[in-house]
């Protein structure tokens, strides 16, 4: 199936052979969150969604387009390079066909959105799929600003 498309009109959605949706979020590590969304603001133009502060993490998200991604600054995620997070319709049917290519399942969690998997490729780079099973987080945290 590697490389046919097909068209879910259905949804505006054209499908390259694989089942990922879209590029929901660039997960971005940092050491200083309020400072980047600083300069995210002032010096790129990007709209702060939200800035949270909570259970001993502060997490911004920042637009700088009007489609996505959104970026996410994070200080309690590790490492330097970030990670690409995109949208699955199914998430466990996305990894059981994921296994079936030689792909090794790593960590599975939650995110308010809804379940998430991250993985490292063999090449280092940083991936995540998730399902979005509560879309009404989104607005749940638009507009807050604790920082």
């Amino acid at each position: 199936m590697k490389g046919n498309s097909t068209a879910d009109h259905r949804h505006g959605i054209i499908r390259l052979g694989m089942g990922f949706e879209q590029l929901d979020f660039l997960y971005m590590p940092t050491r200083d969150v309020a400072g980047d969304v600083r300069y995210f603001e002032e010096v790129l133009g990007g709209r702060v969604v939200f800035a949270v502060d909570g259970m001993g993490a502060r997490v911004a998200a920042v637009e700088l387009t009007p489609t996505p991604p959104l970026v996410l600054l994070a200080d309690h995620l590790g490492g330097d390079a970030p990670i690409l997070v995109y949208r699955v319709a199914d998430l466990p049917a996305e990894l059981t066909a994921l296994e079936g290519r030689g792909w090794t399942r790593e960590e599975t969690f939650e995110i308010p959105q809804g379940p998430c998997c991250s993985f490292r490729t063999p090449g280092g780079q940083r991936l995540a799929l998730y399902q979005l099973t509560r879309p009404e987080v989104g607005a749940h945290f638009a507009g807050r600003r604790d920082f």
